[in-house]
């Protein structure tokens, strides 16, 4: 059960979480790509400070809100379980059980499970995801090696949402999406990887590698400024040249009639940011 009585019996708890985190992380051969001294830290520092627990009036049988593990197991699963108490916060903050963030993990699972069926075979990532896949794999290795599950899992929704959007993704889409998610959801990613008879076991698989140029979108928005107040906004190649950048702004229908009647002093470009354009 997860009822609290006292700070002592939660700070045992919190020990225990991070000792079980740490656990499944060795079992996933994870301790070669993250430094599990980290979780060693926090769990001592959880037993030496009288602050890093939760006030244990909040839980109780009789106000009725003390949530039983196996009961959620039971109806969800141990994946659901476990995806949403990575996902409900930060591991440091207290957080307040939701019944319906459970049944919204689950529903994750299941579109995780569906879109098995849009599979096609291509060892090169889809080129429309192409730079979230890139982006997803830096954030969710970035905020798994500083605890924050949470928001890796977030960038994972956001990734499975994009590929929702497309009639097919690649197996090297979906291999990727499959590692990423299995330090938090291993069953259903494990016996995914199997149903498609990938290569082994997750587990034996090298993590995914991002190339931090394809990180970085082909076209940015930039905004184009009339003595430093916004005015517009303009879409270029990220690679344009500041003269191809500054001709684009003066084309603009809504600068055009802005600057009529005005003298340009100067012109400033900034990069993948903004165009300042001073008058008088």
């Amino acid at each position: 059960s997860y009822q609290i009585k006292n700070k002592e019996e939660i700070t045992k708890q919190r020990i225990l979480n991070y000792t079980k985190l740490r656990s499944m992380f060795e079992s996933l051969n994870l301790h070669e790509r993250f430094d599990l001294n980290v979780l060693d830290d926090i769990a001592d520092t959880c037993s030496k400070s009288k602050n890093s627990v939760l006030d244990s009036d909040s839980t109780s049988k009789s106000r009725g809100n003390v949530v039983n593990p196996d009961d959620i197991i039971d109806n969800f699963g141990a994946d659901t379980m476990r995806l949403y108490e990575m996902f409900i916060g930060d591991f440091e903050k207290s957080v307040s059980w939701i019944e319906n963030g459970v049944k919204g993990a689950k529903r994750f699972l299941d579109r995780v499970w569906n879109i098995r069926e849009r599979v096609i075979q291509g060892d090169e990532y889809t080129l429309k995801i192409e730079v979230l896949i890139h982006q997803t794999i830096k954030k969710v290795t970035h905020d798994y090696e500083n605890l924050k599950a949470n928001t890796a899992i977030a960038q994972l929704m956001t990734l499975l949402n994009e590929m929702y959007k497309l009639e097919n993704i690649t197996d090297a889409d979906f291999k990727t999406l499959l590692i990423l998610l299995n330090p938090v959801a291993p069953h259903i990613t494990e016996e995914l990887w199997s149903q498609k008879e990938y290569d082994k076991y997750i587990s034996d698989q090298s993590w995914p590698v991002f190339i931090e140029e394809k990180t970085k979108e082909d076209i940015v928005e930039l905004a184009i400024q009339i003595n430093g107040k916004v005015r517009d906004k303009l879409e270029v190649d990220r690679h344009a040249t500041k003269d191809e950048i500054e001709s684009l702004a003066r084309s603009s229908e809504k600068i055009l009639s802005l600057l009529d009647g005005k003298t340009i002093v100067k012109v400033i470009v900034i990069p993948n940011r903004l165009v300042n354009i001073v008058v008088k």
